[in-house]
């Protein structure tokens, strides 16, 4: 191997570790971005520019975790500069492959983990093949590997999982217990001394704890700091706490300085911690080249250089702040992570994004009986005057530009000041610690002590938190697995290796950014269900009869699809509109959740309205009932095999879907633009549907006589005539319930 050959691979390298900034930032900003977004402490942009402000600071704090990248995981004194080459080329490669893979379906998983796994797999593979090459027993691999050190590293990883939650769910109920969900009085008696507390806590980790590793500190500064931690700890307290009770005087919200210097503290504390996941190898690569380029024997001598304790340069820490903070702007996989952290730790109930499982609804189980085993130890009193502070309807109305924030900003600081103290106190002990893992099952925490988890959600948010967990497990096996494999293929294939494991990982990153788009495509129709106007009966339920109206698209478009399909027995497209009935059904509920929303409104604000509208929750159950049938029955019979539709049966068919669409078309525009319903027009429709109906009865009848038409054939034909009726008396009872409902609230 040639010294510029070696010079191509480290420049690859540099490049690859721009694009792993870029996929680790967008998987990792939900550990920053999330309780403030969350909470909607401010807009956007606020909270954005204040999270990279703390990046820019943290990524200075990061050299000391330089280390792990170097000799955390394996002996750099046994490998070349070659062999450490093809160990650190795998590791970058597999790492931005798997990163955006988790990006590219929202789930959160851990930066850190992939990398640790990625360089114990890449290890083990290079290590393997220098026993071959040199005809060593198998045993000597422990002598390539820092087992102790891989052990520790892991151990701590998993042991954050179990601390992180029980401190989050603890010091949520606790703080709960203090200031009940109607905080607002409250705060006013022990808020500052509270936020003094939070402010202190954020600070003592991220100064007091964080100062030894950064890049600028002199080692006086962090003697001084270590000496007089307590008095720093006094001072931040009382100025803090003083500031904080000025704001109280003067009517400011005391929360929001707290859940922003939060994401300040936590935003920098990622970049310290994490930093290294992203250039921690490349750079461990560029002081082994110059290592090897000043020595020489540059393709003999062994890279012992890398135990060595190097200080990174502050401009490239800075750099590559720079470059992750442009990924925080401009990602769009970011925001996807983001949004499914934050549906799992929603106070209110809502859509879900994940469906129930055996384990979840085991886990429900056995908690709800250990609950109601533990409720016997307490007294009787002493539970009722918990349940009182710990009542979620107890929460004042909060109506805020854009929609309700998905939990206050109460559990907002509690989240942001655990999680950002557990990390930070972790990069102050060189403990690669997974941020993720950390600022996910704090959340997660919270979100169970605030109750958020209640009877209606627990199972959804359960399975969600598996997936994510079992994503994780998922992250170790695939980053170790997938490392191993590379760095064996660059071993033996040398430049031929690395040239085709970047076009694989080329094509795999491009069908990534594909599938996401369809899937923001998917989503961007999801979200329209959403009930954005919650203050504004009349406005309220305008809305749910525009998301009424959509459905009836959904369900129109499908229908005829389906019946296409069907004529020509093409199996794959009903495949296509069979796998879409989960989510028009999910649609279905939305909008039914948002009836019982506006029912509640109209209750709160002394209104009424007719009592036909809570009916559309039946008619949109009966129309999904029906659309639902219609192409299970298609797909049942075409995938079956079994014989296709007589030319005469298409015919009349084509005839029935032909009246249906024309009722479902002018329904669904009369909801969507509100106009007045012609229902004397459409009901004449209806009957002329019901007596073509009629007749079709007659001739299938005949057929079946002379037996032209078999059993499971004419089973199909009846079914789809009959919930083409069905679907047509739906269409119009939703009609006059629209009618009904807005003359009522006009009166």
């Amino acid at each position: 191997m040639s010294t510029e050959l070696i010079l191509v691979g480290v420049g690859i390298l540099v490049i690859i570790a721009a694009f792993d900034i870029i996929v680790g930032v967008s998987n990792d900003a939900v550990n920053f971005l999330n309780s403030s977004i969350g909470s909607r402490v401010a807009p956007r942009a606020t909270i954005m520019l204040i999270a990279s402000l703390g990046i820019l600071a943290g990524v200075t704090f990061s050299s000391g975790m330089m280390e792990v990248a170097r000799k955390g995981i394996f002996h750099p004194q046994f490998f070349t500069m070659p062999e450490m080459l093809t160990i650190f080329l795998a590791v970058m490669i597999v790492d931005i492959i798997l990163l955006d893979l988790f990006n590219t379906y929202g789930l959160p998983t851990s930066t850190t983990v992939s990398i640790v796994f990625e360089l114990l797999g890449a290890a083990v593979a290079v290590s393997l093949c220098k026993i071959m090459q040199s005809d060593d027993g198998l045993a000597t691999i422990f002598t390539y590997i820092n087992t102790a050190k891989a052990i520790t590293i892991i151990l701590g990883i998993l042991l954050s999982v179990a601390v992180s939650f029980a401190c989050g769910a603890v010091a949520q109920f606790l703080t709960r217990l203090l200031f009940t969900f109607d905080y607002q009085q409250r705060v006013k008696r022990y808020g500052a001394l509270w936020g003094g507390l939070a402010m202190s806590s954020i600070t003592y980790f991220i100064l007091v704890k964080g100062a030894k590793g950064a890049s600028f500190m002199t080692k006086q500064n962090v003697a001084w700091i270590s000496e007089n931690k307590l008095l720093l700890l006094v001072m931040i307290f009382v100025i803090s706490a003083i500031i904080l009770q000025v704001m109280q005087v003067m009517k400011l919200n005391i929360f929001k300085p707290i859940v922003l210097v939060g994401t300040f503290a936590l935003a920098m504390a990622f970049a310290a911690n994490d930093l290294v996941n992203f250039i921690g190898v490349p750079l461990a690569g560029f002081h082994a080249y110059k290592a090897a380029m000043a020595s020489t024997d540059p393709f003999g001598i062994t890279m012992g250089v890398l135990s060595q304790k190097v200080q990174s340069e502050t401009l490239i820490l800075l750099g590559a702040g720079l470059l992750m903070v442009l990924t925080l702007w401009f990602s769009k996989k970011s925001r996807t992570v983001t949004e499914t952290e934050i549906n799992l730790s929603q106070q209110e109930e809502g859509h879900e994004r994940f469906e129930s499982i055996f384990l979840s609804r085991s886990i429900v189980r056995l908690a709800l009986s250990v609950f109601d085993f533990v409720k016997l130890a307490f007294p009787r009193g002493f539970r009722r005057w918990v349940s009182r502070r710990l009542k979620p309807a107890a929460a004042p109305p909060v109506v805020m530009v854009g929609g309700r924030p998905s939990f206050d900003l109460l559990r907002a600081s509690v989240n942001l000041m655990v999680a950002s103290a557990v990390v930070s106190y972790a990069t102050s002990n060189k403990l690669p610690l997974s941020t993720t893992y950390v600022t996910f099952m704090v959340a997660m925490g919270s979100s169970f002590a605030d109750q958020a988890w209640g009877r209606e959600s627990a199972v959804y948010r359960i399975t969600g938190v598996l997936t994510v967990i079992g994503g994780w497990f998922m992250t170790a096996v695939i980053a170790s697995t997938s490392a191993a494999l590379f760095a064996t293929v660059i071993f033996y294939g040398k430049g031929f290796g690395v040239v085709l494991l970047l076009v694989i990982a080329g094509l795999m990153i491009w069908n990534g950014h594909r599938t996401h788009r369809a899937m923001e495509a998917e989503a961007k129709i999801e979200k329209v269900f959403n009930l954005k106007t919650v203050d504004d009966a009349r406005a309220a339920i305008e809305t749910t009869f525009e998301h009424v109206g959509l459905l009836l698209k959904e369900i129109r478009e499908s229908l005829d699809t389906t019946l296409d399909a069907l004529f020509k027995q093409d199996f794959d497209r009903l495949g296509v509109e069979r796998k879409k009935l989960k989510k028009t059904q999910q649609w279905s509920n939305v909008v039914s959740a948002n009836v019982f929303k506006v029912m509640r409104l109209l209750a709160q604000q002394g209104l009424a309205t007719t009592h036909r509208y809570p009916q559309t929750i039946r008619r949109l159950q009966k129309l999904a009932d029906g659309h639902r049938d219609i192409v299970l029955r298609a797909y049942n019979h075409v995938g079956n095999h079994h014989k296709g539709l007589l030319s005469v049966q298409i015919e009349e068919l084509e005839q029935v879907r032909q009246r249906l669409h024309a009722i479902l078309l002018e329904v669904e525009e009369t909801i969507s633009r509100r106009q007045i319903a012609n229902l004397a027009r459409l009901e004449e429709k209806d009957t002329e549907l019901r007596a073509f109906a009629a007749e079709l009865n007659e001739k299938q009848s005949l057929r079946i006589q002379n037996n032209s038409s078999k059993t499971r054939l004419s089973i199909l034909y009846y079914g789809i005539v009959g919930n083409a009726m069905m679907l047509s008396k739906q269409n119009l009872e939703l009609l006059e319930i629209f009618d009904d409902s807005f003359g009522e609230i006009e009166k």
